[in-house]
């Protein structure tokens, strides 16, 4: 019976794709040690190896879907050792501390700094972690990513989950190579940046930092700029705790959070804007294809606000959807929801393994199933009424 369902549902299987390579991650972080990578590659060269003997019998589907499993274990432990950096092993009191700043997020009391190129006093390279997380209250002067900071600082390792289940804060840092956080104990000293070329990472740190500034300092209101620059940049550390507790009583909350919702519009607008642009100028709109010129130009202003809002799972996720939208427009091709959904799913999870444990991740994708799931199965009631409506049923529709 299974095996007859598998063979109707069979150009529908290919959504199962993302749920058997989540599978293989789950597996690995399900385990209490870490496991040795042989079995999972000798797992997953027999299993493709069969898939590939009865293909394209109904039988071999269940070896492929073996296959992407042990692909996803792979993955997250090939992840999980390139990422590998010193953690540090105990909590040290007052240390003097150094490193380039990546990134600056500002709080309601002072700022949250990254840093990388660390020196800790009294720390031997070979246990000094690659990146700390540290706060600072009191400032002499502006911290901008690039600066050169040192600092009296109390140092702790990654905590762990706050509850059994919950959010496990060490894996999550483990995965940013944070070795280290902790809070400085004075005003640090601040370096202007080394006469270097400045990586992307740093440049588009310092521009997520000057856009969130600016924007907060063009609205009178506080509150109004924090949010407006949330919406802009992801940056929510400075929106008041009245606001975000009004946003968390009306439901509204999930509008901060960059995803779908505001990728779309921003790919909607441009796209319009610029077909509609492009058809006013008679010579360019019946000569060229100013329908996929747009779609280009909106790909590309996704992809621009993808990495200024911060690239989040959600907006990583409504990214890969809406560039394979934008694509199959450049293709004269019409983009299948639902395998929209698996492809971004497969990608993300390829990209970054780690998220699928992560709150984001779940829901977001959870949230896109749902709704492109009852549209499919409301989609031929609705279009029947549409078919036999009038003009004002229609409209209703």
């Amino acid at each position: 019976m299974v095996a007859a369902s598998a063979a109707e549902d069979r150009p529908r299987l290919i959504l199962w794709l993302p749920v058997a390579f989540g599978a293989g991650i789950a597996l690995y972080f399900s385990l209490d040690h870490e496991p040795a990578a042989w079995p999972a590659a000798v797992v997953l060269f027999l299993a493709a190896t069969i898939a590939l003997l009865r293909w394209p019998r109904t039988e071999a589907l269940a070896t492929v879907a073996v296959a992407v499993a042990a692909a996803g274990f792979l993955i997250v432990q090939f992840h999980a050792a390139s990422v590998a950096a010193p953690v540090l092993d105990r909590r040290l009191g007052a240390v003097d501390v150094g490193g380039r700043v990546l990134e600056v997020e500002a709080r309601q009391e002072g700022v949250r700094l990254l840093l990388d190129r660390v020196t800790i006093a009294d720390l031997p390279p070979g246990r000094t972690p690659e990146r700390i997380r540290l706060g600072v209250r009191r400032l002499a002067d502006p911290i901008h990513p690039g600066d050169y900071i040192v600092v009296r600082a109390a140092l702790m390792p990654p905590p762990g989950p706050a509850l059994p289940g919950g959010h496990d804060f060490a894996r999550a840092a483990w995965f940013e190579r944070i070795g280290a956080v902790g809070y400085a104990l004075g005003r640090p000293t601040v370096d202007p940046p080394a006469d270097e070329g400045r990586s992307y990472a740093i440049w588009l740190a310092e521009l997520r930092r000057a856009t969130t500034a600016r924007i907060r300092a063009g609205i009178d209101d506080p509150g109004a700029g924090a949010v407006a620059a949330a919406l802009v940049t992801g940056d929510r550390a400075a929106i008041p705790a009245d606001v975000n507790a009004a946003m968390r009583d009306s439901g509204l909350a999930h509008l901060l959070s960059i995803s779908g919702l505001h990728l779309s519009l921003v790919a909607g607008i441009v796209l319009v804007a610029l077909r509609v642009l492009l058809a006013a100028i008679p010579f360019v709109a019946l000569r060229f294809p100013i329908k996929k010129w747009a779609a280009i130009g909106a790909l590309a202003a996704s992809f621009a606000y993808l990495e200024v809002s911060g690239a989040s799972v959600p907006a990583q996720r409504a990214f890969v959807m809406i560039a394979i939208v934008l694509l199959a427009v450049l293709i004269d091709r019409t983009a299948l929801s639902m395998r929209s959904v698996g492809l971004a799913a497969l990608v993300v999870l390829v990209i970054a393994p780690e998220s699928l444990v992560s709150a984001s991740f779940q829901l977001s994708f959870a949230a896109v199933i749902g709704l492109i799931a009852a549209f499919e199965a409301l989609r031929p009631h609705l279009a029947t009424l549409h078919r036999d409506a009038s003009l004002a049923r229609r409209i209703g529709l």
